[in-house]
């Protein structure tokens, strides 16, 4: 055991090892568990020691190849290896830099964690308070200036956007503030009104987030489709009022049913298969509110006339979850949205891949997350 290893005082001084294990992503299915060093901190900089660190699908695509991170044909690559994956993080602050500790309100051995992007600050996006769709757009664990969290110790650069976290929190509960901060600015673009009739599209660990997010926007009728059962089963009880199959069931003709014929006000759509789109305008209602989530490893081709002159929806992309940290912090804290259950199985790091191959799988887990120690 090592002083990061029992963290009991704010004040207490702490001793660093030189190296840390940490997984490292080369290339499409060229990760591996390497011995690194310690990432070093400059002036406005924080060291935190890693709890735990989700595995999210959009890692499974990095991992697969999918052109979105490595470029294809005229398509730049966004991924910039060798770089420590993972976004999905909670830790705790173990070194900063001399302004950081001036400036940041935080002491050696709290609990924090850092949005997924790192915004530049200085683009058009980030002047106008629109950070999440920073033009230069640094995510932690794709860029190898913003290593993730697959690592014992991970550094924030100065212009991270840092929360600390109540240390009341479960860990399995902790590590899930970044999914659940992306379910919740989904469903708030959906702008559900009270008796809204809405239909989320997928049961994994971000539509189970949306459920209890949707919840508080008091809909008349909240239904929740996945190819799962056991995630349905699991949606249940997080209090969406139908669930249903999509392989079992006519989810359409149902949805349209239980409307007059007249489909579902909201759609949320985060299962990242090609039909998931086509199901959800087919059973929208005309001048319905259409929210596009997911992370696409292949074009979802739709009949477009759907949303302009048949219906005229309104589709909305929702991408990370600005300003809803605080929100997901708070919710958890005082148990406001309920998420037990969702951490299915806890992994040391290690065992990355089988925790790769168990989320690709998606079978028998929900969220997957590996802990360095």
């Amino acid at each position: 055991m090592t002083a990061t290893d029992n963290i009991t005082s704010p004040n207490e001084t702490i001793s660093l090892p030189p190296s840390m294990k940490a997984v490292v992503n080369y290339g499409p299915r060229a990760y591996r568990l390497e011995e690194v060093a310690v990432p070093e901190v400059g002036p406005d900089e924080i060291l935190v020691k890693i709890e735990s660190c989700g595995v999210c699908p959009s890692d499974i695509k990095c991992y697969e190849g999918a052109a979105m991170f490595w470029g294809s044909g005229s398509n730049p690559a966004w991924v910039k290896g060798p770089v420590i994956p993972g976004h999905e993080f909670v830790g705790h602050v173990v070194k900063m830099g001399e302004r950081a500790a001036e400036t940041r309100n935080l002491s050696p051995g709290e609990r924090v964690i850092a949005e997924q992007i790192v915004p530049c600050w200085q683009c058009r996006y980030c002047k106008r308070g629109q950070y999440w769709m920073c033009q230069v757009h640094d995510i932690f664990g794709f860029q190898n200036h913003v290593n993730g969290g697959w690592a014992q110790y991970m550094k924030f650069p100065a212009a991270s956007l840092i929360h600390k976290v109540p240390h009341e929190i479960p860990e399995r509960l902790a590590v899930l503030i970044e999914p659940l901060s992306c379910s919740i600015h989904a469903v708030e673009r959906g702008r559900i009104e009270i008796g809204d009739v809405v239909v989320l599209g997928g049961a994994g660990p971000l539509g189970l987030g949306m459920i209890g997010a949707a919840r508080r926007k008091t809909p008349g009728k909240l239904v929740v489709l996945d190819m799962n059962d056991k995630r349905l089963a699991l949606a249940k009880q997080f209090g969406a009022d139908i669930v249903m199959n999509p392989a079992k069931e006519d989810v359409v003709g149902k949805v349209l049913e239980m409307t007059e014929g007249y489909g579902c006000d909201v759609y949320i759509e985060s299962t990242g298969h090609p039909a998931s789109v086509g199901q959800g305008l087919a059973m929208i209602r005309k001048l319905g509110r259409f929210v596009e989530f997911s992370v696409f490893n292949q074009p979802a081709s739709v009949d477009w006339s759907i949303i302009g002159d048949r219906k005229e929806l309104d589709i909305y992309g929702a991408h990370l979850g600005p300003y809803a940290y605080p929100k997901a912090i708070e919710f958890l804290d005082k148990e406001l949205i309920n998420m037990q259950g969702v951490v299915t199985h806890v992994l040391p790091l290690e065992d990355f891949q089988k925790g790769l191959d168990m989320v690709h799988e998606g079978q028998e887990s929900i969220k997957v997350v590996l802990k360095p120690d």
